[in-house]
């Protein structure tokens, strides 16, 4: 089943004077931005500058307010996303769009007319996802439902929807976040060919390296405005930032440490995955006081298993979790909690916060029967309200107040009442999965502190993340899960990014670094 129509070639687009309210925001303010056909515009900004919000308008989701978009000097009205896509945009969404109890392939079928009526023609649906899946290197089964999939293979579905679309102006969110660094070349080699074709792409990342490399311009927004807009090759990286938050942002510098004692040892740890196969595969791994060992890997390769057995949401089948020598593999929420584990999870608003509730409530899910805050069966509310408002302050969260329900604040936000929460009890590890997901630069760099604060405290952290920059600048050691097995464990500085993406690819260790891992009671490399 083909697209229902051919989107029309476009050479141009202009946005002129896009204003977007909603209440008490002022979401887009009187922006101006070009798109042209050939070239990649990347488009930057802290959460909640706006990017989102004016590329919706761009694709129907939201009408502006005021001003107009125009398509080859044509003025278009775009009623819903169908409209956009009947003159030729598409868009890879960043918070995804899809039907958990539906397939792959179902999910790329929904909105598009069958070529069989009244029945869906899945078949050729799965055979051309299949197609784009193996073009693009992206590993997507179409029978899959999608509550099966984690993040980073729902992010690939997305993809595959839009190309199955065969738009000629393609928003991209975050497209590069669940790939290596080899299949990212690989699709910006793709991407640089349909540019060379005449596709006008418009491209969103909090990775600079990307933008400066794939970039024929740049746009910067900040607080709802346009700072301004630079041909990619003559802008540098401090410039980019400052553009974004109005400061300059130092590089973080992590400082060697002698690490301590062992106080998380995983050991032959199994567990099953939610497609019914085995997704850990005997993990053996050691995080030592005062150390941070990195998890690098391509989505969908026991990560988020591997996090939900540390933290008790998934039974594992077999092996021991320790933590300074007692084993926790069946222990309840609770009994983890007091054993010194704190998580923060891959996903802040299903596994680590309730929408509904206030920051306060969010604040207290865990310690909301401590005796510390309680006067015998019931809540000491002001105490509650104090010690919720000094971790607030502490943690910079901006909330207009406690009461405020949290799914209003923005992801940076959320991540930090999150932090504030598991960090407050000064935990002996820390399980941090995917802690600057979705989050902008300026909380990314808080969110990196934090973690640095908490290792020169002597917690020992085990940091999961698909963004690598991040594994090498905070991890004194670097591990690389593959289908359920640790394929190798490295040391800062050791590897090239090369390496390691041959790893995160299956590729033994020794044949990727050359050397045996090193082992987990060898002093830490600066």
């Amino acid at each position: 089943m083909p697209p229902t129509s051919t989107p029309q070639h476009i050479g141009r687009v202009e946005m002129r004077g896009i204003v977007k309210r909603f209440p008490g925001v002022l979401a887009n303010d009187h922006v101006d931005l070009e798109i042209n056909a050939g070239e990649v515009h990347s488009l930057l900004g802290e959460n909640g500058a706006g990017k989102s919000t004016l590329m919706r308008q761009l694709y129907g989701m939201y009408p502006p307010d005021e001003g107009q978009i125009l398509i080859d000097g044509k003025p278009h009205v775009f009623r819903s996303p169908a409209d956009a896509i009947k003159a030729g945009i598409g868009m890879i969404h960043q918070h995804f769009m899809l039907v958990p109890t539906l397939t792959v392939a179902e999910n790329v079928a929904l909105g598009l007319k069958s070529s069989r009526e009244p029945q869906l023609d899945l078949d050729k649906v799965s055979k051309r996802v299949t197609e784009l899946s193996k073009a693009y290197g992206l590993k997507v089964y179409p029978s899959a439902y999608v509550w099966q999939l984690s993040v980073g293979e729902q992010q690939r579905v997305e993809i595959i929807k839009a190309l199955y679309r065969g738009a000629s102006l393609i928003i991209l969110d975050e497209p590069t976040a669940v790939l290596t660094p080899q299949e990212v070349c690989d699709l910006f080699l793709i991407l640089k060919k349909m540019v060379s074709e005449g596709h006008a792409l418009v491209f969103i990342s909090h990775k600079l390296h990307e933008v400066m490399e794939i970039s024929t311009r740049v746009t910067v927004l900040r607080d709802g405005k346009m700072i301004g807009t630079r041909p990619a090759a003559g802008v540098t990286r401090d410039e980019m930032v400052k553009m974004m938050v109005g400061r300059e942002v130092k590089p973080l510098a992590p400082q060697p440490m002698q690490a301590g004692a062992p106080r998380l040892q995983i050991r032959g740890l199994h567990a099953m995955g939610d497609r019914g196969t085995e997704a850990l595969q005997g993990v053996d791994l050691e995080v030592r006081a005062g150390e941070i060992v990195g998890l690098a890997g391509v989505s969908g390769n026991g990560q988020r298993e591997l996090a939900q057995c540390m933290s008790g949401l998934r039974t594992a089948t077999a092996g021991t979790i320790l933590i300074e020598g007692k084993d926790i593999a069946h222990f309840s929420l609770r009994e983890r909690v007091e054993a010194g584990l704190a998580y923060v999870p891959e996903e802040r608003m299903r596994d680590g916060a309730i929408r509904d509730f206030s920051v306060q409530e969010n604040v207290f899910l865990h310690d909301h029967t401590s005796p510390q805050f309680t006067n015998g069966i019931f809540l000491n509310f002001k105490k509650m309200a104090e010690h919720a408002g000094a971790l607030t302050k502490q943690f910079a969260v901006k909330t207009a107040s406690l009461d405020t329900p949290i799914k209003n604040l923005s992801g940076g936000n959320i991540q930090k009442v999150i932090l504030a929460r598991e960090l407050s009890r000064k935990p002996h590890v820390l399980i941090a999965a995917q802690p600057t997901r979705g989050v902008d630069i300026g909380a990314t760099e808080y969110i990196h502190q934090r973690l640095m604060e908490q290792r020169a405290a002597g917690t020992a952290i085990l940091l999961i993340s698909e963004d690598l920059d991040e594994i090498r600048t905070l991890s004194d050691r670097i591990a690389v899960i593959y289908e359920g097995k640790i394929m190798g464990i490295v040391r800062r500085g050791e590897a090239t990014v090369e390496q390691i993406g041959l790893l995160m690819a299956g590729i033994s260790a020794d044949s990727a670094v050359g050397k045996e891992p090193c082992p987990p009671d060898d002093p830490v490399a600066a």
